[in-house]
């Protein structure tokens, strides 16, 4: 069965075929870096990320570039009250979020900045002027024509047809239902950061980047443009616009689409005190591969609801899963193999490849892969695992964490990186005493409680009774819980 991906440009399911061979070429719009972001943000940066290692793993070659918005009508606000420039105030926000990435297990894709390609988007800009598509106001700015391209609207599937010719906006976001004339180049007002370009001084309007960085590294016509739902319009039907004036040709064929969250039921919003970077929430003794699954646990267009009940559910998820991973490792099971265990291996590799193929539905995958572990537990405790079934579950588990990436415990130094950000900010009062003790319990590394284990395990083969509960004392202190089984010795971080 191929992959199935919901096109919003065609408004359904469809095959997804690259264009070339089983080469995908996709660019995904990426942060805005004037503030940190946010955890509906990072919902569609993970959606993306799961697709990506999907189609990786499906046999595609993938080249994934990803945009870094660094000059923008925020950002110019912003730095300019800062008092600082833009590509000074700009790459605090860019090194968080690519901290902050990096901490969820986000594959970093090619990524390139708006301020390397201004050159370029003049260029461009010329180029849909010498066309009929774009034109110069009287203060130098320069803006799209929107009357002059007739299958605008076939992204949002909004009906345009009675817009305005010639009527202008500035803003590089605003109403839904506002199609007018947008910006694509604006001349420098006093204070703000501008640019020398054959057009004039000035700076690239928000939606110019985004064609001018993907054509420029996908070529004219590419596979896939990937996205929040909030960028259908203006952003993404812009950018269809500009692209295919200039080229004549396609933009992208499929695009792909993650709706937002809802938290607590609402609308995330600072005024409702419900607004949650990553961050925070990792301050408080959250756990980024909690966050990657719960964010992941409801497929990307539907609706997630992001609640504390549901971070729970998912931190014990993830516990759960780390613990079936430890038995299958650690357990002594006699040679051998069981049918049905290899059955049940073969078969949940098929329905987690059968669930993501179905327009990625990751929610029935990880249903699958928890299927398994109830039946493989249910296994092992009646006595009929044996080594060769442990291996081929592990292969399993292993193909389900290729995609969804919260197997590997959290990487300690990335959790202490916040912790150390927030005493930065003079935000030390919100660590956590549960964030203290995820770091105290990761003081740690996974070998030295391994090689700590062994020792106290020797030293209770002496009859070393004291040395053996002085050794569990001394990892029970540093948050490492250790469980005795009847496969052997078992330990997890609290």
């Amino acid at each position: 069965m191929p992959l199935r991906l919901f096109n919003t440009l065609s408004g359904k399911i469809e095959d997804f075929r690259p264009l070339q061979d089983n080469q995908v070429r996709m660019y995904a719009c990426g942060p805005t870096v004037y503030d940190y972001g946010h955890i509906g943000n990072f919902r569609t940066f993970i959606a993306v990320d799961i697709l990506r290692r999907f189609l990786r793993q499906s046999g595609f070659k993938v080249r994934h570039i990803m945009n870094i918005t660094d000059v923008d009508d925020k950002i110019i606000r912003n730095s300019a009250q800062a008092g600082v420039g833009v590509q000074q105030y700009t790459a605090k926000y860019e090194r968080a979020f690519l901290e902050d990435a990096a901490a969820l297990n986000i594959e970093q894709p090619e990524l390139v900045r708006a301020t390397e390609h201004v050159d370029e988007m003049a260029e461009f800009i010329a180029r849909l002027v010498e066309k009929g598509f774009a034109y110069r106001t009287d203060d130098g700015s320069y803006y799209f024509r929107i009357a002059k391209f007739p299958a605008y609207g076939k992204l949002s599937k909004r009906d345009f047809a009675g817009m305005e010719d010639g009527a202008r906006v500035d803003l590089d976001e605003y109403e839904k239902d506002n199609a007018r004339d947008f910006a694509l180049w604006k001349a420098p007002k006093p204070g703000e950061a501008s640019w020398q370009s054959r057009i004039g001084p000035g700076r690239p309007g928000w939606h110019i980047e985004c064609s001018v960085m993907s054509m420029h590294e996908l070529g004219d016509s590419f596979d896939l443009h990937a996205g929040g739902e909030d960028l259908i319009f203006p952003h993404h039907e812009n950018d269809i616009a500009q692209s295919e004036s200039a080229t004549g040709k396609p933009f992208a064929h499929f695009w792909f689409h993650a709706r937002f969250l809802l938290v607590e039921g609402e609308k995330m919003s600072k005024s409702l005190g419900n607004f949650h970077t990553l961050r925070d929430l990792v301050l408080k003794g959250h756990k980024p591969s909690s966050i990657r699954y719960l964010l992941a646990s409801v497929p990307y267009r539907n609706q997630l609801n992001f609640t504390d009940d549901g971070l729970q559910q998912a931190a014990a998820s993830v516990e759960r899963l780390r613990n079936f991973q430890s038995r299958l490792a650690m357990g002594n099971f006699p040679d051998g193999s069981n049918p049905d265990m290899a059955r049940l291996a073969s078969d949940t590799r098929d329905r987690i490849t059968a669930a993501l193929d179905d327009d990625l539905n990751t929610a029935q995958a990880q249903g699958a892969i928890f299927d398994m572990v109830r039946s493989a537990n249910a296994a092992i405790d009646s006595g009929a695992m044996q080594k060769a079934d442990a291996s081929a579950l592990r292969a399993t588990l292993d193909q389900f964490d290729e995609i969804f990436g919260i197997l590997k415990d959290d990487d300690p130094a990335k959790m202490q990186c916040v912790a150390d950000w927030a005493k930065a900010e003079g935000r030390e009062k919100e660590i956590s005493p549960e964030l203290i003790e995820i770091l105290h319990s990761n003081a740690l590394s996974d070998e030295q409680v391994n090689h700590k284990i062994d020792q106290m395990k020797a030293a209770r083969a002496a009859k070393k009774f004291a040395d053996s509960d002085a050794i569990r004392a001394e990892l029970t202190a540093q948050g490492i819980l250790i469980e005795q089984t009847k496969e052997g010795v078992r330990w997890r971080r609290k």
